[in-house]
């Protein structure tokens, strides 16, 4: 058996500044800290942060009065902002700078009386921290379907927005639809889908051409994680999202020749390595390593872990 290990994989530089800061804050005042929903959405990054003591909330009534709270990557609403602030929290926000673009792009459409249509998923944290920020101006949909149900008409002003982690042949879809029904639609000067999401398809689509075998390492609740799954499934390669080599099967690689394993914007390379060594240790497969594009992007961590302390 021969396994393709997809490069670009793994940690964006967004879940990077994410992780970084919830370890820089737990380094500064030990264990405590409250984080609003999980940090990232990967279980093996969330257990491990809860061993060190660390609580996910999805209630601000959860946090003590003054006690310290992160902001996930996926960004909240300005109304969580504000209850933050009345309990007087001490909070850092780890939002990725890519999802704060498409916060700030709601604002200023929303502030020039545009009609904004956000493609995404319904219940996503993405989705809800953005629609927070301009509620009366955003209509989500999420296929080209419901570009058909929408009630504006071509004399309203318009503009779309994509939540960061969407399939790009997905989005695409929806894109194309909408222009056709309303051509002076506005949207973003950049694209909102993130590079890494972008890069992380790219390389799937390179790789899964050959295979017989699709392994996703993240979460079942990782967005970008599922569309590189729905990649291989819908070119008809068996697909599989499992969150680390304790839920492969070894009936899933019987007659495999050649398997292709990538891991999603959230999931740490650890729980990639573990996959390897389970193929190579029970089909003794040899690992190539494509790497289809390089990734140099960093992000800052926010200047809000200085000012933490203990109360």
């Amino acid at each position: 058996m021969k396994v393709l290990l997809a490069n670009p994989r793994g940690f964006c530089a967004g879940v990077n500044m994410a992780i970084e800061c919830l370890d820089e804050a737990i380094r500064r005042v030990g264990p405590g800290i409250y984080v609003y929903h999980e940090i990232v959405h990967n279980k093996y990054v969330v257990d491990r942060f809860t061993r060190q003591g660390v609580k996910f909330v999805d209630s601000l009534e959860e946090v003590p009065h003054g006690g310290i709270l992160l902001f996930s990557a996926h960004g909240v609403s300005p109304e969580i902002r504000r209850v933050a602030r009345e309990r007087k929290l001490q909070t850092v926000d780890a939002t990725c700078p890519l999802v704060t673009k498409v916060h700030l792009e709601a604002i200023r459409y929303a502030n020039d009386h545009y009609n904004i249509i956000l493609i995404g998923h319904e219940g996503h944290d993405e989705v809800i921290g953005t629609m927070g920020e301009a509620p009366d101006s955003i209509t989500l949909i999420e296929t080209p379907e419901d570009v058909a149900k929408l009630p504006f008409t071509e004399s309203d002003k318009l503009a779309y927005l994509t939540q960061t982690t969407l399939s790009v042949d997905e989005a695409t879809a929806v894109i194309v639809a909408l222009k056709a029904r309303y051509p002076h639609i506005e949207s973003p000067k950049k694209e909102d889908i993130c590079y890494a999401t972008t890069n992380r398809q790219d390389a799937v689509k390179a790789l899964v051409e050959s295979a017989d075998v699709l392994i996703v390492l993240g979460s079942q609740n990782s967005s970008n994680s599922r569309r590189l799954m729905e990649i291989g499934a819908s070119r008809g390669v068996p697909s599989y999202l499992v969150d680390g080599a304790h839920e492969l099967h070894p009936e899933w690689f019987e007659g495999a020749n050649t398997v292709v394993v990538t891991a999603g914007a959230s999931a740490p390379e650890i729980v990639v390595q573990e996959c390897i060594d389970f193929l190579a240790s029970r089909f003794n497969a040899t690992i190539s390593e494509e790497t289809l594009r390089e990734e140099h992007v960093h992000f800052a961590l926010p200047k809000e872990l200085q000012q933490l302390h203990t109360t």
